[in-house]
């Protein structure tokens, strides 16, 4: 049996259940009581359904006995971010204006999948309100801290599932990513995330952030997402965007050769600054993929003189302002400040505004999509830096003042629906970890997680471990 099972991949852990090598009832236990000593030191959890866990563990644990597993993922613990629907667990959004004495009845998709798989739904991962920064900390549940230096963030909004897979809290996790959540948490933690082509995994409620809007697996590692994605890539009939069904098997394609592969590397989307160290590490990271076999050139679209930053941030701010309808003004001040700030920024907007960013929009899509005619991957930063200070929402730059630019690359592709993985590459001076973005043209998730597996494998990165509180 490993010696600490929190520290297990869940392909480990399915290896151990198959050998009777351990249980889920042994792997459960473990992460529970390590939650009790690391989440208060980090806030990744904000519900922990121990007994319903425990449950699901022991029923999992009689169908290993009989070498009867209920599906792919039978006996691993996984946690969903909590702006995602679990029936029984409140879907409160990081808001103080979510009313929690609601009907909560239902799946989303993406975990009535894994709950159909056996997966074992262990709690809730915090979120910023309403998934709006690229931080995470909320009204409801206050500040989440990263696993590699608790004063550092782990970024958001998906920064609890990030962390929570980082510390040892589950191997697997269930995130979101509207402009960057699951693939910025991944590179400020230092684990895998994946924003899959638009419609691959199925989505219900609907976002308020519209088809920016992705649910996306996190995990350490990419052979683990590939599970997980064999089981959540399925189409829903409450998505009308969702893909119809295929037949990739996910963990099969991983397999493949990268030989001979066209890559572009980018480092910089427009005129930002970039962290000098990321500007070392990502460059490395690229000229491993040469070694296994890739020829790598520095490359750049023609997106038509569109500014991606400028038109994301009209998409985002026209979903923030119909926050301001769905509750009465004499509540609006119990919105987390940067959110009230975004929504009544997103007011100023026309529909005539919209619309001309919508045009932008097509035209970056094309860009990049006449991009993946010529290239199989790009690689990029997924950040322009390491993880920054909690209790801000950006990095401050040499002069004192807040860098807005610190994320200029993710939200590209969930503009033009690519499929888009962060990988972590390095570490800093600092032992901070530094994430290689990783895309692909539409439909071409299995090439992203293929990459990346590769990567992984011939260069493995180090993982955080919190000392005993």
């Amino acid at each position: 049996m490993k010696t600490d099972l929190t520290q297990a991949t869940a392909s480990e852990l399915l290896a151990l259940y198959r050998k009777d090598k351990a249980s889920p009832v042994d792997v459960l236990k473990a992460i529970l009581a390590r939650a009790q000593d690391v989440n208060p030191r980090i806030n990744a959890l904000c519900l922990v359904d121990a007994d319903n866990a425990m449950k699901q563990a022991r029923a999992s644990e009689k169908r290993w006995r009989k070498d009867e597993p209920l599906g792919p993922l039978d006996g691993v613990p996984v946690t969903v971010k909590e702006l995602i629907r679990v029936a029984g667990w409140p879907t409160l959004m990081g808001s103080k204006l979510v009313d929690p004495d609601q009907r909560w009845d239902e799946d989303a998709p993406a975990v009535a999948r894994l709950r159909e798989s056996g997966a074992i739904l262990l709690g809730q991962t915090t979120s910023s309100e309403y998934g709006h920064k690229g931080v995470t900390d909320s009204p409801l549940h206050g500040v989440t801290r990263n696993p590699w230096n608790t004063a550092m963030t782990p970024g958001g909004s998906s920064g609890g599932a990030a962390a929570a897979v980082a510390a040892g809290l589950g191997p697997l996790a269930l995130g979101t990513d509207g402009g960057g959540s699951v693939r910025l948490p991944a590179s400020f933690c230092g684990i895998f995330g994946l924003k899959a082509t638009y419609g691959r995994v199925a989505a219900w409620p609907p976002s308020l952030n519209g088809d920016l809007a992705n649910t996306g697996p996190m995990a350490r590692t990419a052979e683990d997402a590939a599970l997980m994605m064999n089981v959540i890539a399925r189409p829903d009939p409450r998505d009308p965007w969702s893909l119809p069904e295929h037949d990739i098997d996910y963990p099969k394609k991983l397999k493949g050769r990268l030989r001979k592969l066209r890559v572009g590397l980018m480092l910089k989307f427009g005129d930002h600054p970039l962290d000098p160290e990321v500007a070392d590490i990502v460059p490395a990271a690229a000229r491993h993929f040469e070694e296994l076999g890739c020829h790598v050139e520095e490359a750049a679209p023609d997106l038509g003189g569109v500014d991606g930053r400028k038109t994301f941030g009209v998409h985002w701010l026209c979903f923030a302002q119909h926050l301001l309808k769905m509750y009465p003004a004499d509540r609006h001040n119990d919105f987390d400040p940067s959110l009230l700030v975004m929504a009544r920024e997103g007011q100023k907007y026309s529909s005539a505004d919209l619309v001309a960013a919508m045009a932008d929009r097509r035209t970056l899509s094309i860009g990049w999509t006449k991009f993946f005619d010529k290239y199989d991957l790009l690689l990029c930063p997924t950040l322009a830096v390491p993880a920054f200070e909690t209790g801000r929402g950006a990095p401050m730059n040499g002069e004192g003042k807040p860098n807005m630019q610190w994320s200029p690359y993710t939200a590209h592709f969930n503009l033009s629906r690519h499929p888009a993985a962060s990988v972590p590459c390095g570490l800093t001076r600092a032992g901070l970890p530094v994430g290689l973005m990783i895309v692909s043209g539409h439909y071409r998730d299995a090439l992203v997680l293929r990459a990346a597996h590769h990567f992984q494998t011939a260069f493995p990165q180090k993982v955080p471990v919190l000392p005993a509180g």
